[in-house]
């Protein structure tokens, strides 16, 4: 006689298939959206993706947000690189970067592989937005920088449990919005990437690589100093050696 749970295998299974098959499609329509030029409904099809977040009591919708905050970065960042290339070759990488993400990166669940999703996501977003904005409002610019560091601070954190997630996920964010207000009056850019986004990532990164080592009780004092001194020396290098010849105001 048949089980509850060899009834509900099947189910499972066509429903991680299902799961499976719109993933692939997902990047594909959005592909083709973008080269018939309905770039907005390519947006649009990214958000209503995830139309689960809103599938529960409205008080769930702020924590729904935030979990998929990232996910939405990386998708809406992904198109923007689309929108910015004429060519197909280019866009078709996109393509399979976003179903790589949704298949193999977005599922992970191990402390390495969050950090990587939040670092990632704050990485596109921030290089995404410099593309996208890079003569537009500069307060819009320093809000939006904000929120994306935030929302990659606060996916970081919850995977390590932290206590104080919501406090160092403003910290970043201020220090995100204040260096994008800062820089914002002479933007610098190396080839297609600003020099807030490459400053945000460095900078995040080492303080990532930090964090986990430090949580994970894998490195003395001495190496802690070493990586830091390291990292702020990354950044000196940048500033000091940046062509500030070339402003974008």
């Amino acid at each position: 006689m048949a089980t509850l749970v060899d009834k509900i295998k099947p189910v499972n299974g066509f429903y991680r298939l299902f799961h499976f098959s719109l993933q692939l499609v997902l990047p594909l329509l959005v592909f083709i959206l973008v080269r018939l030029n309905f770039v907005q409904l390519a947006f649009s099809l990214i958000l209503l993706s995830k139309w689960r977040m809103f599938a529960v009591r409205p008080r769930f919708w702020p924590a729904n947000i935030q979990a998929n905050a990232v996910d939405i970065i990386v998708g809406v960042s992904l198109v923007l690189f689309m929108v910015n290339t004429s060519s197909i070759p280019l866009q078709l990488i996109w393509v399979l970067f976003y179903v790589l993400w949704l298949t193999v990166i977005k599922p992970a669940t191990d402390l390495v592989m969050i950090s990587f999703q939040a670092l990632l996501g704050q990485f596109l977003g921030l290089v995404a937005l410099y593309i996208s904005w890079s003569v537009g409002s500069i307060w819009g610019l320093t809000v939006l920088v904000g929120l994306i560091c935030f929302f990659a601070a606060r996916h970081f954190f919850n995977g390590f449990e932290e206590p104080y997630d919501k406090l160092l996920a403003y910290f970043w964010a201020y220090f995100g919005a204040a260096l994008a207000w800062l820089t914002g009056h002479w933007l610098i850019y190396y080839k297609v990437i600003s020099q807030p986004a490459l400053l945000l990532s460095i900078l995040g990164y080492g303080l990532a690589l930090l964090y986990y080592f430090d949580h994970s009780r894998k490195i003395s004092k001495f190496i802690r100093w070493q990586f830091l001194g390291i990292f702020v020396f990354m950044v000196i290098l940048i500033i000091f050696f940046s062509g500030w010849t070339n402003r974008v105001v």
